[in-house]
Parts: structure tokens; C-alpha cells; sequence
């Protein structure tokens, strides 16, 4: 299980006005900005993103290199997919595949894709047999 994720982004205040918007149906709606300087030495500054109490996703500004990272987000059903893929869209990512079921990999497994403003691919996916169906 991971515990969290750094995602370098080109434009810090873009890219947290996109995942605000884009994660809220989510329910990832918790905000918290890391000073580097808290930490050790060369530890970068943070905008993080979390829910229930966590923070999970954090972004950092730098070089971006779009092809290093697919990340995939849980969704409690397939409305909760709709929804954020529908978030996503208007608060400007590229489609790269609409919510539908993914028969390639189970008749289950329901997914929508996208590409956030730096390019990076983001699936929001909705497992029923993750979620006692």
C-alpha cells in the first residue's frame, strides 16, 4: 500500500487550482502547504491533497516529465468515476479515454482517463470487487 506520491508540476498555482477542482468529488478536499525548510536539507516545498485525516498527494514545482507517472485515484462507484471525470474536463484536463467499463482488464473494473495540464495521465477507477460486490 503506498502512503504517498510527489508530483513535480511546471506551475504550482494551476496545478493546485486543477486538483482542487478535479479531486473534490473524490472527496479528496483537504489542502496543506509543507515548507521545505521543516525539513531535512534540499527537502522541497509541498502542496498536498488529502481526505479522512491524510494527505496523499503532493505536488512540487519542477522540471516536468509527463511520461514518468500514470496515477490512479479510488472511486467508491461508477457515478463517483462520472463525476470527477467531469470535474477534470471542466477544470481543463485532456480526455484520454471517457468513463466506461475496461473490458480489457475485467468487465468490472470501470475507469475514466485523462491528461492534467502538465500532461500527466490520471485515471479515476472504480473496482466493484474492491468494494464488497
Amino acid at each position: 500500500m503506498l502512503d504517498h506520491i510527489f508530483l513535480t508540476v511546471s506551475d504550482l498555482d494551476r496545478s493546485i487550482a486543477f486538483y482542487s477542482s478535479a479531486l473534490a468529488p473524490l472527496g479528496i478536499v483537504n489542502r496543506l502547504d509543507y515548507d521545505g525548510k521543516d525539513g531535512p536539507p534540499g527537502h522541497p516545498d509541498l502542496k498536498g491533497f488529502g481526505a479522512n485525516g491524510r494527505m496523499f498527494f503532493w505536488l512540487q514545482l519542477g522540471s516536468v516529465d509527463s511520461s514518468s507517472a500514470h496515477v490512479g485515484f479510488v472511486a467508491n462507484s461508477r457515478e463517483m468515476v462520472d463525476a470527477t471525470y467531469a470535474a477534470a474536463m471542466a477544470a481543463g484536463a485532456t480526455d484520454n479515454g471517457a468513463p466506461s467499463a475496461r473490458l480489457h482488464y475485467d468487465p468490472r473494473y470501470y475507469a475514466a482517463n485523462v491528461f492534467d495540464p502538465d500532461g500527466y495521465s490520471l485515471e479515476f477507477v472504480y473496482k466493484s470487487w474492491q468494494h464488497n460486490e
